[in-house]
Order: structure tokens, then C-alpha cells, then sequence
């Protein structure tokens, strides 16, 4: 049987900002140039740097990076707000690049939706009618955009403010608002460029776990853009690490944090993230070793406290702290491992190792 096509695929993407961007770009193809010896012979700044990566139907892809690493030019080639240099983008097996302004606007309208970080909201409209807007854009009726609009503020908890206006909400509130204008017009893929960075701590935690109970509801394919390690590890299936307009590294969490694929992702993630990266069956010592070092009866052995192979190690501690003794690992009813203190505090501290 055949793969199904991605939602999100890019190949061999470049982008190089300036006047002789055509020039830039054949020598850095046909010679190697770096970032920096393209600026010097041409004063042009290379964007984004050969990014070929695909998102699967439902994925949270994480892109992370620290300021001028390219990640937020690399997400608004996605809807084509950036015209690539060089390479392709394709959404749903369609070559973007391709479109004429007619099905841009249509791409933009119905089939991806964006989420800024300030989220411009028109100040002389409503949040329903903020909402609204780009319902109207398409040529839904005021009944129906209406109706759909009063859906999507309750399923962001905002039904009962649906007619104030947006200098009435707290940035919390309004950055639920962009969300909820992003996914009115059911997109199948939404663009979030660091839609919480601007937010104190506490509140971009509630709307990070706001977000992920709904992206499980909605089941939308995400491209996600941050630059914190925490957040991406909370929220992403996959991250990507970028860095100078190149990808560096995708992986899962766990991977990106314990096999980094080189120093610079091995220093942009020490130290950081384990305790929510790592899982049982990753510091889990084999039962027939933790049995020889540990003479215990089968009643004993059996009556430990248990947890599932996905347990984080944050959930781990807590169950240890509690039973006071070793935790055993089970899955699907038989017990595959068993995590000791030790086995825990081994896991915490031992460092990354760069690929």
C-alpha cells in the first residue's frame, strides 16, 4: 500500500534575502559559500538553508531555535508569505509555489490557519466578529458564521464574552481568541509562530495544556514555533532545531534531548527537560538483573508499585517518594522492567551525549 501523502512536506528549501539573491544562491550551491562569505561577497543574508522535512496528518511539529535562527522564516514559506529562493513547498501533495494569487488566497482562507504571537485583533469588532472575519472572507452567510463563531469561542472557553471587545480581555484571553479565529474556518493545518512567548509563565501553561486538549479534540496537523526547549518538549511529537537557517536535528523530545546529533544541540538542551523527556522504559533496568541483585519473593516482587512504560521520570519520583520502594514497569500486564532509585538518579544526571 502506498504512504499517504503528507499534509506538510519541504524540499530542499533555501531562502536568501537581498539584491543579488540569484547570484548568492548559485555560488552557495555551486561552491559552498558559508552564511557569512555570502553576506561579505554579497551582502545578502541567507534565511533559510536546504530545510527538507515532511509533518504527518495530526502531528505537533515543533521548529525551535534561538532569535535569527530562521525558524519563523521557514514557517511562512508553509503559506507562502515568503516566496522560497529555491525548492518546494507542498501542502497536501500540491507545489505551492505554483499557485497564482487566486489560490493563494484560497490556501490561506480554508486550508491553513495562523496564529500569531501579538494577535492583532480588530479592536472596533466584537470577538465574535473578530472571529467572524475570515468566515466572511470565504462568503459564509451572517447566520452560519455566526453559529460557527459561537462554537469556537466555547470550545475555547470564551462563549460568555462573545460580544465585548478585545481591550476588555487580558493577553491570555486574547491570545485564545487568535486561536480560536485561527481554526474557525476548520483549516487542516495550523501555523503557530510562538503564540505564547508574550505570556507570564502560569497562563502560557494553562494555554499550552488548553492547547494540547484540543488539538487532541480537533486533531489538526501543527507546525509549532518556539525557541523554549520546555514548551516544545510539551508540546511537540517531533522537534526540529535550527540554527543559522539550518536544520540541524528532528527527532522525538526523548531523542533530541538524550542523542543530540551534535555540541550545539547537545549545549541548546542541557540540562533541560529530562524529567518530562525521559520514560520508564528508558531508565528501566531489566527485571532478571534487578531479581539477582535483589532477593524478594514473587509475592513481594509482584506487590511493588507499578507504572506504564510512558510514565515520565516527573511521575516516576512522585510514585517512588510514595511507595518507598522500586518501581516495576508494565505493560499490557507483564511486568518489562524495574526503575530503582538509583536507576533514577542515574537517568536525571547523566549527561546527553552528542551523536
Amino acid at each position: 500500500m502506498a504512504a499517504s501523502t503528507p499534509p506538510v512536506a519541504c524540499s530542499n528549501l533555501w531562502k536568501v534575502f537581498g539584491t543579488a539573491e540569484k547570484e548568492a544562491l548559485k555560488h552557495i550551491v555551486d561552491d559552498g559559500l558559508s552564511k557569512e562569505e555570502v553576506f561579505d561577497r554579497f551582502g545578502c543574508v541567507v534565511g533559510v538553508a536546504d530545510a527538507t522535512f515532511e509533518v504527518a496528518a495530526g502531528e505537533i511539529f515543533c521548529i525551535m531555535g534561538l532569535s535569527g535562527s530562521g525558524k519563523s522564516t521557514l514557517v511562512r514559506h508553509i503559506n507562502r508569505l515568503i516566496k522560497p529562493s529555491l525548492g518546494s513547498v507542498f501542502i497536501h501533495g500540491e507545489d505551492i509555489n505554483k499557485f497564482d494569487e487566486r489560490r493563494l488566497r484560497e490556501l490561506r482562507a480554508t486550508t491553513i490557519g495562523m496564529v500569531f504571537q501579538h494577535m492583532s485583533l480588530w479592536p472596533h469588532r466584537s470577538l465574535i466578529d473578530n472571529i467572524a472575519f475570515g468566515l466572511e472572507v470565504q462568503g459564509i452567510g451572517p447566520k452560519e458564521r455566526r453559529k460557527i463563531a459561537l462554537e469556537t469561542l466555547e470550545m475555547m472557553g470564551l462563549v460568555a464574552w462573545a460580544d465585548r471587545y478585545p481591550d476588555e480581555l487580558s493577553g491570555g484571553m486574547q491570545q485564545r481568541v487568535g486561536i480560536a479565529r485561527a481554526i474557525a474556518g476548520n483549516p487542516s493545518i495550523l501555523l503557530m509562530d510562538e503564540p505564547f512567548s508574550a505570556l507570564d509563565p502560569l497562563i502560557r501553561r494553562q494555554l499550552q495544556d488548553q492547547f494540547l486538549e484540543l488539538s487532541r479534540s480537533v486533531k489538526k496537523t501543527t507546525i509549532f514555533i518556539t525557541h523554549d526547549l520546555e514548551e516544545a518538549v510539551r508540546i511537540g511529537d517531533r522537534i526540529a532545531i535550527m540554527n543559522d537557517g539550518v536544520i540541524i536535528q528532528i527527532g522525538t523530545p526523548e531523542e533530541i534531548v538524550m542523542s543530540p546529533a551534535n555540541d550545539y544541540v547537545a549545549r541548546f538542551v542541557e540540562g533541560g527537560a529530562k524529567l518530562q523527556v525521559l520514560s520508564a522504559k528508558s531508565v528501566m533496568q531489566p527485571v532478571a538483573s534487578f531479581r539477582a541483585a535483589n532477593p524478594i519473593d514473587d509475592a513481594a516482587f509482584d506487590a511493588l508499585t507499578s507504572v506504564d512504560p510512558e510514565t515520565k521520570l516527573n511521575g516516576i519520583i512522585q510514585v517512588a517518594l510514595d511507595a518507598d520502594t522500586p518501581v516495576r514497569v508494565v505493560d499490557d500486564g507483564k511486568t518489562v522492567g524495574v526503575i530503582t532509585s538509583r536507576d533514577l538518579l542515574e537517568g536525571i544526571t547523566v549527561p546527553s551525549r552528542a551523536g
